[in-house]
């Protein structure tokens, strides 16, 4: 079998307090399942990215192992979808071990297999969940709203809340606060208890169509 490896775009070093516990480093990878309409990050879109096995990633992160484990942090994988490369995560937790912690941003819109396996290596998951509101979220990421809501129940369900950081944003012209509100009570009946709401800011002048 051949070794996986995670397509690198980029590596942004010593983050504090923006994509988990303690000093991170953020590794964007490319490939997403969904075509969100006000993607900030379109060159995961249309860039191979650098192939890199586990091994190669673990070397460019060592110079910051002395942070990771004073602090608590480690790296936190993302850019496009992070669990598109779930067998990835399990080869580089395989190789770091569990002095740093490994964390994941995630739609959450991957095929179950890939979430049980990530549901095994992953120390916090970052959820963007969108919306709650199926048609909201067909509208917003061309995706199925309950793919995203089948593997938040499997990770409540394998992981406990405590590992689950779910963000829900308020997007311009998609949902409204109330909406906003209602995916909250959603997650809440689910079982999710570490919430984050915000605004997404558009800085554009072209118009686009819901």
């Amino acid at each position: 079998m051949a070794e996986p490896t995670y397509p690198l775009l980029s590596i942004s070093r010593l983050r504090i307090g923006m994509d988990g516990y303690g000093v991170t480093s953020l590794v964007a990878g490319a490939g997403c399942p969904l075509r969100c309409r006000w993607c900030i990050n379109k060159a995961l879109l249309t860039r191979a990215g650098t192939p890199v096995t586990a091994r190669e990633l673990h070397e460019r992160v060592l110079p910051d192992d002395l942070y990771f484990r004073a602090t608590g942090g480690g790296v936190t994988f993302g850019g496009g979808e992070a669990l598109l490369h779930a067998d990835f995560l399990r080869a580089f937790r395989a190789v770091c071990g569990d002095a740093w912690k490994l964390n994941a941003e995630t739609s959450l819109a991957v095929p179950r297999a890939l979430a049980e396996i990530a549901a095994e290596v992953v120390d916090e998951f970052i959820v963007d969940c969108k919306d709650m509101d199926p048609e909201v979220y067909r509208r917003y990421t061309g995706g199925d709203e309950t793919l995203m809501e089948e593997n938040l129940r499997l990770l409540l369900a394998r992981c406990g809340s405590e590992r689950l950081h779910v963000r829900v944003p308020l997007i311009p012209r998609y949902n409204t606060p109330e909406g906003q509100a209602r995916s909250v009570g959603r997650l809440r009946a689910l079982g999710v208890t570490r919430i984050e709401t915000f605004p997404y800011v558009i800085r554009t002048e072209k118009k686009e169509t819901p």
